[in-house]
């Protein structure tokens, strides 16, 4: 095994980087601490790694101070069970004057496939001369025991499918400041595209048929890998069904007894505890998400509905049967998206009339956003519904503005309890 992990790592010197898009991640390495970068499959996690050995690479590090290993790689899968000491033994065995001597930077892809890599790589930050760079498709990787288990030695960062700003730049086009007739004209043609092909970057500018595939073959690894394997599920056509049974409902209410009856209508015997654990592992792999009613009573807001968005509203498109889910329930998912890169702190509001806000956001320092969702205000009974639970929502939290999202209306509307800014969904996803 050692011979082999020396020619992976050779190989690796000899391949050409292809960093890709830039992200607009601000992740800063500290002394002494693994960078991680955790996301769903295919959001780019890798492709950022690249960026930052490019970067390295121009600042004047040799390529053989890089050490990269993808734990993917079914050549090292020998791993699991040899342990990974035999990675630093075969890397200093090929360049053993830079043992001591000179920084290493290490870029593990997909770690959390080896067990035990956490005692590994707080050992490797205490005892070598190295930066480290860690991907990993669960939120696992966020939790409090990886936190304990690395003495603090690890910082966590989440990667997204791109966002609007990141489409943009990667057709070259302009995301800020004043945008001219000519450039607003363009990135309004360009959100049409994204809505249609969504933020997974390997699906980008590509044909519908294709598209589709791609997203359907990315349901259905998450389901696998990131589920059914990972957690030794027994009965992956549940999981399957309950997974479908959501993307047909995003932007939905669900209850964990509606989930459950569903289930055992088709001849599942998942309980409710199970089916709980499967919400919460569709969240850990960054697929699917809860968001709770916002409430003072952390037992209320667990017991009442609660609702589902998919990291990418054109993955819906594609994996759903298309009888439920409909363009309005796609732009609420979109809105989703744009929020959940800037805020874990998201949640759905009921007025005392039980008027429903579709996002309450919390943000650092206390602030706080209120957000409607509508395609259209052009109907007048829509609009009284909309600014009637924004005005409500104002008036209870003790807020001065909200927000509704249209797909392509803008206006600016005063209110009794405060002011309503209505934005077409294109220039929200462009706002700080």
């Amino acid at each position: 095994m050692l011979e082999q992990l020396k020619s992976i790592i050779l190989d690796f010197q000899e391949l050409p980087l292809a960093p890709g898009v830039p992200r607009r991640l601000d992740i800063q390495p500290v002394s002494g601490k693994a960078s991680i970068c955790i996301g769903v499959r295919r959001s780019g996690k890798s492709t950022y790694l690249q960026q930052r050995m490019q970067r390295l690479l121009a600042s004047g590090v040799s390529r053989q101070n890089i050490l990269y290993l993808n734990f993917f790689d079914d050549r090292l899968h020998p791993l699991n069970e040899l342990g990974l000491g035999l990675v630093l033994e075969a890397y200093f065995s090929l360049f053993p004057k830079k043992k001591g001597t000179e920084k290493v930077y290490c870029f593990f892809d997909e770690i959390q496939a080896i067990p035990d890599w956490e005692p590994f790589i707080d050992r490797v930050l205490r005892t070598e001369n190295c930066e480290v760079w860690l991907t990993g498709s669960s939120a696992i990787m966020l939790s409090k025991e990886i936190a304990t288990q690395m003495r603090g030695r690890a910082l966590s960062w989440e990667v997204f499918p791109f966002s609007f700003r990141e489409y943009l730049d990667a057709e070259g086009l302009k995301s800020e400041g004043t945008l001219s007739t000519k450039e607003r004209l363009l990135a309004q043609k360009a959100f049409g595209e994204y809505w249609e092909c969504g933020g997974f970057p390997e699906t980008l500018d590509l044909p519908a048929p294709l598209r589709v595939k791609i997203h359907q073959e990315y349901f259905h690894a998450v389901l696998f890998r990131d589920l059914v394997e990972r957690h030794d599920i027994t009965h992956p056509r549940a999981v399957t069904d309950l997974a479908r049974q959501l993307m047909d409902n995003a932007s939905s209410l669900y209850t964990i007894n509606s989930l459950t009856g569903m289930l055992k209508a088709r001849g599942h015997k998942a309980p409710k505890n199970a089916v709980s654990d499967y919400l919460a592992w569709f969240e850990d792999a960054y697929f699917l998400f809860t968001v709770r009613k916002y409430d003072a009573s952390l037992n209320k807001s667990n017991a009442s509905p609660k609702k589902i968005y998919c990291v990418d509203h054109a993955m819906v498109a594609s994996v759903a049967s298309g009888v439920l889910i409909n363009s309005g329930h796609l732009l609420e998912n979109l809105v989703f998206g744009a929020l959940r890169r800037t805020s874990s702190q998201i949640f759905y509001y009921k007025t005392q009339s039980n008027k429903e806000v579709d996002f309450l956001v919390l943000r650092d320092r206390g602030e706080r956003e209120l957000i409607q969702v509508c395609e259209t205000l052009a109907d007048p009974k829509a609009r009284k519904r909309e600014l009637d639970a924004l005005a409500e929502a104002i008036r209870e939290l003790g807020m001065k503005k909200g927000t509704i999202v249209t797909r392509n209306e803008e206006e600016k509307i005063s209110l009794d309890s405060g002011s309503v800014e209505v934005l077409p969904a294109w220039r929200f996803c462009l706002t700080p």
